[in-house]
């Protein structure tokens, strides 16, 4: 007989966690990109760690694009002082592969995974639910200022048994002042 655990775990993450905001950025370059230039292709990924922002890929358009400033303006919009390094290493793309979009669609390729499931009325898995409703209440007490001491970074991962919730964890950026106690008061 083969057992099949039905036990599974789902993590989501707050605006200021370093993946969210590099997906921002990014998100937002290709955002004015086609705001100047419909026809715009845009390859462009970004990475972060302690203070260094590169932002690096290739791009088809006629959009005048100034990434260290959108690179910015999201990251204070977060709610991070801006203390950034940014380095910029955007290159057009190569006619060939420019070439091969034009009569063949896009020359990339992606694997994608997910599913819908008739467990909640929104078709999604229930931990995965939860685990939003984490992150989205974390972002909430710090946006409206209910819990001064929340800083952006944040996430939440919530492991399933079944339909039973085996464990929660959330972790968030905090003052430095803030002591655990009064962190596990406010959020549990």
């Amino acid at each position: 007989m083969i057992y099949r655990s039905k036990i599974y775990s789902v993590e989501s993450v707050t605006s200021g966690h370093p993946d969210k905001i590099c997906d921002q950025i990014s998100d937002a370059i290709l955002d004015e990109c086609l705001k100047q230039d419909p026809f715009s292709r845009v390859a462009v990924e970004t990475f972060g760690s302690h203070g260094l922002l590169v932002i690096g890929g290739e791009i088809t358009s006629n959009a005048k694009v100034d990434f260290e400033k959108i690179a910015r303006q999201v990251y204070r919009d977060i709610g991070h002082k801006d203390e950034l390094k940014v380095v910029v290493n955007v290159a057009a793309q190569s006619p060939d592969i420019a070439l091969g979009v034009d009569t063949g669609g896009a020359g990339d390729q992606g694997i994608m995974y997910g599913y819908a499931d008739d467990e909640t009325v929104e078709f999604l898995p229930k931990g995965l639910l939860l685990v939003h409703a984490l992150t989205k209440g974390l972002e909430r007490l710090r946006k409206n200022g209910e819990i001064f001491w929340l800083k952006p970074d944040g996430k939440a991962q919530v492991t399933m048994d079944g339909d039973k919730i085996k464990t929660v964890l959330v972790s968030c950026q905090h003052d430095e002042e803030v002591s655990h106690s009064e962190i596990s008061r406010a959020l549990v």
